[in-house]
């Protein structure tokens, strides 16, 4: 299948105020030992397991990402042109991955909690046992569509096809009958850290 992990972390964190890739995770709780992770070095150990390799795009923030991939084992690749947004970071992420030698991608967003390793494994038994019409697998908690989701080389393309200027989310839809949306029990997929208070409030999931 060849597997790549595609971590996105180009991103500028206006609301949060500092670099959410950084941020340490699990957030400090009150009276815990001080853990040394990062969101970013939660993400790249979350999917390692399950992909051959795991490339995080950066874009401005590429030395102060650097030392955590590279402790991590991961791959980085630098957005030329961050300030186009999220979407040609994903196709920056994309054409490493066809660079690589891969044909299929695992894709997630740094600020994004990292799910359950259960949660990851039936999501590449799914896409690993998926028909030929279907080009991509997408996680669904309680409704919402949530990261990480898997394409395959037809879903690559279509990606890649699109203007720099487009969106992933219009590419989705542009091809909505050859995704598979699959449920799962894990409420990490669809949650979003944005702001010092999500930061904050990511505590209950962890009790």
């Amino acid at each position: 299948m060849g597997l790549a992990g595609i971590i996105l972390a180009a991103g500028e964190s206006t609301r949060m105020g500092r670099d959410k890739a950084l941020l340490p995770w699990p957030p400090p709780l009150p009276g815990a030992p001080t853990h040394t992770g990062t969101l970013l070095s939660a993400a790249i150990q979350a999917l390692d397991p399950h992909c051959e390799l795991v490339i995080v795009v950066a874009g401005n923030n590429e030395p102060a990402l650097r030392p955590v991939v590279e402790s991590c084992g991961g791959f980085l690749v630098r957005n030329p042109n961050p300030e186009l947004g999220q979407f040609s970071s994903l196709q920056t992420g994309l054409r490493d991955v066809l660079n690589h030698g891969r044909d299929a991608a695992m894709i997630t967003l740094v600020d994004r909690p990292p799910p359950q390793f259960r949660t990851l494994t039936v999501l590449v038994e799914e896409f690993t046992a998926r028909d030929r019409g279907t080009w991509a697998v997408v996680p669904e908690h309680a409704g919402k569509h949530g990261h990480p989701f898997l394409v395959g080389r037809e879903m690559m393309e279509q990606f890649l096809r699109t203007p720099s200027t487009g969106n992933a989310r219009e590419v989705e839809h542009a091809n909505h009958d050859r995704i598979r949306y699959f449920p799962v029990n894990d409420a990490r997929v669809a949650m979003n850290v944005d702001t010092p208070e999500q930061y904050a409030d990511l505590e209950r999931i962890l009790c």
